[in-house]
């Protein structure tokens, strides 16, 4: 927290390489702070930090309209193509607790994409990255991204049909982490109005997390 007129949400993106995790951090920030391109290997090799400017109209406090400021983490993808898991789990670990680590994160992120299906051995990959970087209380502090939701849209699917048809594994994983979920049009989501409702979601299950946070370390 910057001060009582403004709040900061802390955020890291985890997924796997072309999931669409630098756009959607790109989108959530409004800006094109992470490199995001289609390409044959994993384009981001480091952590990267980026930093929104001040957003008005999303929160409320102590009766007052407060500043909303994002602060989201980029992070290389797992399974990588030259990175091995060790290298990106050290890797990440190392930046949240050089970024986060006075303030604390929020919500981890974990990008997926909507037009693809998800299969066992993916997801228990990213769920066992998770489990070690944040800890056992890892579901209480995870929300599912389903970008190129677009495309599935293009295909005939409403957010309701598509969780109907969706894969047991991909069921699962929303289960476990309560249900937060959200579906992000990669072509809507540079639009203010609808980055606004991403933001607000976003926002909603950290309210009712209490905002509590993780990873934070106190001073001696």
């Amino acid at each position: 927290m910057a001060d009582s007129n403004e709040m900061t949400i802390n955020l890291v993106v985890l997924g796997k390489t072309q999931s669409g995790k630098s756009a959607a951090g790109n989108s959530l920030l409004g800006s094109s702070d992470f490199e995001s391109r289609v390409c044959p290997s994993s384009v981001t090799t480091c952590c990267s930090l980026g930093r929104s400017g001040r957003i008005s109209g999303l929160i409320r406090r102590n009766g007052c309209e407060s500043a909303l400021c994002v602060r989201v983490l980029d992070t290389p993808s797992y399974p990588h193509t030259a990175l091995s898991k060790e290298q990106v789990r050290h890797t990440v670990r190392a930046a949240l607790a050089h970024h986060f680590g006075e303030e604390g994160l929020h919500l981890a992120l974990l990008v997926l994409r909507a037009d693809l299906p998800l299969c066992p051995d993916e997801s228990d990959d990213t769920v066992q990255l998770i489990q070690e970087l944040l800890g056992p209380t890892w579901k209480d502090f995870t929300a599912v991204l389903l970008t190129h939701a677009d495309k599935a849209e293009e295909a005939g699917y409403s957010e309701e049909t598509y969780l109907h048809s969706a894969s047991s594994t991909l069921l699962s994983l929303l289960s476990s982490v309560q249900h937060k979920y959200i579906f992000l049009d990669n072509h809507n989501s540079i639009i203010k109005e609808e980055r606004n409702i991403v933001l607000t979601k976003l926002l909603n299950f950290i309210q009712k997390n209490n905002y509590q946070v993780l990873l934070k370390h106190s001073k001696e």
